[in-house]
């Protein structure tokens, strides 16, 4: 605030701008980042980019018992989505260490240098 208790607006909207252009960056920085997680050992992975989105998947061919299909296809399809699960956490913590910054910017609520809005 200026001298007075005036508002800045144009300063309020410069900052508006560069915090929008920040989280823009990091929302393309976690779409092109890529995560994996694993289950059984590694017989499973799962790749997916910093939004959760599931990019790829590996199955290693010793999670395959040729001489118990029923029993096999259940054991892969709870791997399948351990290594989902596991991959899914490391995207979530890439995001809150790319996002969580930008937030704290907001003041809880508000904008850089304003005290955060009730409701908000």
């Amino acid at each position: 605030m200026e001298p007075g208790g005036q508002l800045n607006i144009q300063q309020l909207l410069e900052q508006a701008q560069r915090m929008q252009e920040h989280l823009v960056a990091a929302q393309q920085e976690l779409a092109d980042t890529e995560v994996t997680g694993t289950a059984g050992g590694g017989l499973v992975t799962a790749t997916v980019n910093g939004q959760g989105e599931v990019t790829g998947l590996v199955i290693d061919p010793k999670a395959i018992d040729v001489d118990d299909p029923a029993d096999t296809a259940e054991t892969v399809a709870d791997l399948v989505l351990a290594a989902i699960r596991d991959a899914g956490r490391a995207a979530a913590e890439l995001q809150q260490q790319k996002m969580g910054p930008l937030a704290q910017g907001f003041g809880g609520g508000g904008f850089p240098g304003l005290p955060g809005m009730p409701g908000m």
